[in-house]
């Protein structure tokens, strides 16, 4: 498999850090059905207050992209734009395997 995975970094606006974290806790949980999402987790600093962490884990890059295109993606996307100040794409990894992420049969 060619699972594709990133660590991304959203700067929020001074105090909009948790409404940002609850904004990508519901992109979160609309990855639920998203066969080809294997990992999407929200995460903070208490070293960095106004950001926010995002993990992600796709069965490939195109997955992700595709994912990009979705309407309830769309909408969260808008909604949260208001709140950021910057955004980062900390790094781009090629997940191998582990708890959590499939593996080729």
């Amino acid at each position: 498999m060619n699972h594709f995975g990133l660590f991304g970094k959203f700067i929020t606006k001074e105090g909009e850090r948790d409404a940002l974290v609850d904004i990508l806790l519901r992109a979160a949980q609309s990855m639920q059905d998203l066969e080809d999402c294997e990992i999407y987790t929200v995460h903070v600093s208490p070293e960095e207050s106004n950001s926010v962490f995002v993990y992600e884990v796709w069965k490939d890059e195109s997955a992700h992209q595709a994912s990009l295109l979705l309407e309830a993606t769309q909408e969260l996307i808008q909604s949260a734009k208001p709140l950021i100040a910057g955004m980062e794409r900390i790094c781009t990894i090629k997940p191998i395997g582990g708890k959590g992420l499939t593996t080729p049969s």
